[in-house]
């Protein structure tokens, strides 16, 4: 690449190549972010994970533009001495591996656990003691519930943003109790921070921390029956996905009265990629990535998506769209939310320039399009074959 084509950073700075071992390379978030890496810089990839479906286009054949620049490694980081050397040959390390669906939380919580603090303690040991950069993917789950969930219901203060608007250097993280099993991914997550926030103030780790709010688009988790296990539970997009695909009502969950922001994921890596390029702003950073103005209730995310998808496929709505379901029922016992989840975004703004830009709407009809190009033919086949006596 010329001087004159040259990309620079925020400061000006001319942006050389470097190495990024990113560990989930193969998941929702990691495929997004090696087309970008790709398509748009000089920079290497080692894609490290245990699946590489979601990212295969970008491997073969050897004649794409970027062969060369990305290796795939089938590692599972529990238990391969090989994770270190890619580390140590690496300038910058993603780390993108947890177990982060809710169904999973209060069902399998030693996995959550094990999986979102113990697995990922060898990695940052690994940036630490080669003095290499890590940027760690956490969670808006780490916040909790808000200060205004305590609140009464008709108290004027509910609509005050010092109470529900989540700040990352001064809002407290606010859990249920330890019976509500649900909260063992956030208790993990705030853990893992914990330790590399202190890694990088005892033994000057150089590290960013992202907390994403609910990061959506085409590629996000699976298809139960189709790409995942039949019966297992996805995340709502995917999970309210597959039941218009399958043309069932929606399931909300104690009414879908729970409110949620939802990002872009094309607008959020492109925040990830400021991350990446500009150390000096992002090094010491914890950065909240979403979206405030896409805030809806669950409810209304199943009446917009039974609306887009209607459009995106041509068949009407089914007769009862949606169903209301208990907490206990859909995700069994131990189950507990967060009322809201808004993220303030002056940090990152300031430091990195980003503003998200898609508005819902427009991230429902892409996420959607791609939901029914990829899925429903291989549904209709499903349904369509005959039970087995």
């Amino acid at each position: 690449m010329s001087a004159s084509t040259a990309r620079v950073d925020l400061d000006g700075n001319i942006i050389k190549p470097i190495t990024i071992c990113m560990i989930g390379a193969g998941g929702f978030i990691g495929s997004h972010m090696c087309e970008k890496l790709m398509s748009e810089t000089e920079h290497k990839v080692f894609a490290v994970d245990v699946h590489d479906d979601k990212i295969k286009h970008l491997l073969e054949p050897d004649s794409l533009p970027w062969a060369g620049r990305i290796q795939f490694y089938r590692i599972n980081i529990k238990n391969d001495s090989r994770l270190e050397g890619l580390i140590k040959s690496s300038d910058l390390t993603l780390n993108l591996a947890a177990i982060c669906t809710p169904a999973d939380y209060n069902t399998r919580p030693l996995d959550t656990i094990y999986s979102n603090f113990i697995d990922g303690l060898p990695v940052v040991r690994y940036c630490s003691d080669n003095k290499k950069r890590l940027i760690h993917f956490s969670t808006c789950e780490i916040y909790g519930k808000t200060i205004g969930s305590y609140l009464p219901n008709d108290s004027p203060l509910r609509q005050d943003p010092a109470y529900y608007v989540l700040k990352e250097d001064t809002s407290p993280c606010i859990f249920g109790s330890v019976e509500k099993q649900r909260w063992s991914y956030a208790c993990a997550k705030q853990l893992m921070e914990r330790l590399i926030y202190a890694e990088g103030a005892e033994n000057g780790l150089k590290f960013t921390i992202v907390r994403p709010f609910n990061w959506i688009g085409p590629r996000m988790d699976f298809i139960p029956g189709i790409d995942g296990p039949s019966e297992a539970v996805p995340r709502v997009l995917a999970c309210f996905s597959n039941n218009l695909l399958r043309r069932e009502p929606l399931k909300l969950v104690d009414g879908g009265q729970s409110q949620r922001t939802f990002v872009y994921i094309k607008d959020a890596i492109e925040a990830v990629l400021l991350m990446i390029e500009n150390p000096a702003r992002a090094n010491g950073q914890i950065f909240n990535v979403g979206n405030p103005n896409n805030e809806v209730t669950v409810r209304q995310l199943a009446e917009m998506m039974t609306q887009v998808y209607s459009k995106v496929s041509g068949e009407d709505s089914i007769k009862t769209p949606t169903i209301d379901v208990s907490s206990k029922e859909f995700y069994g016992e131990g189950y507990d939310d967060s009322d809201k989840r808004i993220p303030d975004m002056t940090i990152i703004n300031k430091q990195l320039g980003w503003n998200p830009k898609t508005a819902i709407w427009d991230m429902l009809e892409s996420t959607l399009t791609y939901q029914y190009k990829t899925y429903a033919e291989a549904i209709k086949q499903t349904i369509a074959k005959p039970v087995a006596s």
